[in-house]
């Protein structure tokens, strides 16, 4: 891996001090961040302090504090040598997973954690790698399993990851069309008549999924592709009395879809097909009253075998740093109440 050091040198001076030697200073340079704002970024989450000394980087502070922050840099230095960017979001990932590992966790063993059982997902324009463990067993049962549940806050990649599958499994001749719908259900607002033919009035519901597959596919190709009708996305009525042969079919926001919503498009799965639901069960906009078809679904189909239901946390996140924070935030309210 080219970390040549993972505890102190004999000869370090400053018992509160760990070096680690880093033989690509290009890498490095990348590690450390324009004007080291990603060591500052670690420093200000731990409690370190980690200056720059020729190809090495010094950490100083308390025993724990600087294994994991050890742990965490030499995560972002792998990730580095495969080719892959080191954002603000990697940086807080793996600060998580240091936190979910535990103190007790060697540099070592969280090495491994990084690296062990790598995953990549390969479309056309990008290659989607999980960062999480959670992410990973996601990809797993996709891969595994004709009928899977993403369940989980937003951000967690819940989807975007079963769009990306669904990509790589149609580009691979596995399934014949891709199926995206979702409950055009409001937020939480009104947002009242809206103009234009029948796409255009559900489009602004739908164009998460649009912004998934342009992050796959390009543009030209998904518009081919949308215009034959081998990439359909729909609002979930318009699943009604079909059967979804062939297809690679992902329901996204199921927690705003209705029991018997749920359970027509639960039916639709035909010959051939793989089906992900995936959904927040915090973020429910249905009326007052009505019951959530993903939570119904939850109840009834976890003991059938072949069906698999993954779960995702705040320490999943992969957007902005502050989301997860966010996240962290509702949930310990939540909990009080």
């Amino acid at each position: 891996m080219g970390i040549s050091a993972l505890t102190p040198p004999p000869q370090t001076e400053d018992v509160h001090e760990m070096l680690l030697e880093f033989p690509d200073n290009r890498l490095l340079i990348d590690l450390c961040g324009e004007f080291d704002r990603n060591l500052a970024q670690i420093e200000h989450k731990l409690g370190v302090h980690i200056p720059r000394r020729g190809n090495r980087l010094a950490i100083v502070g308390d025993p724990e504090a600087r294994g994991q922050a050890a742990m965490v840099l030499q995560q972002l230095y792998a990730r580095l040598e495969t080719g892959q960017p080191v954002e603000a979001g990697d940086i807080d990932g793996a600060l998580r997973l240091g936190e979910t590992a535990g103190p007790e966790a060697g540099a070592g063993d969280q090495l491994e954690m990084f690296q062990g059982g790598r995953i990549e997902i390969h479309t056309r324009k990008k290659v989607v790698e999980p960062r999480t463990e959670a992410q990973k067993a996601y990809v797993r049962a996709l891969q595994e399993n004709e009928l899977c549940f993403g369940i989980g806050p937003a951000g967690t990649g819940k989807t975007y990851i079963a769009v990306a599958v669904a990509v790589n499994m149609f580009i691979g001749g596995h399934v014949d069309r891709i199926i995206l719908s979702r409950p055009a259900v409001e937020a939480g607002e009104r947002l009242g008549f809206l103009p234009g033919d029948m796409k255009e009035k559900v489009d602004p519901y739908m164009q998460p999924l649009y912004d998934a597959l342009h992050d796959f596919l390009p543009g030209r190709q998904l518009a081919k592709l949308i215009e034959e009708k081998r990439i359909e996305i729909a609002p979930l009525a318009f699943m009604r009395g079909r059967t979804l042969a062939n297809a690679f079919v992902v329901l996204d926001e199921a927690q705003n879809a209705t029991t018997m919503q749920m359970k027509m498009f639960l039916t639709r799965l035909g010959e051939g097909s793989r089906m992900v639901i995936t959904g927040d069960r915090s973020q429910v906009d249905l009326p007052r009253g009505v019951s959530s078809g993903l939570a119904d679904a939850e109840r009834l189909l976890k003991p059938i075998d072949n069906i698999s239901f993954s779960y995702f946390t705040a320490r999943d996140v992969v957007r902005h740093p502050l989301v997860a924070r966010i996240i962290e935030a509702y949930d310990a309210d939540d909990a009080k109440t």
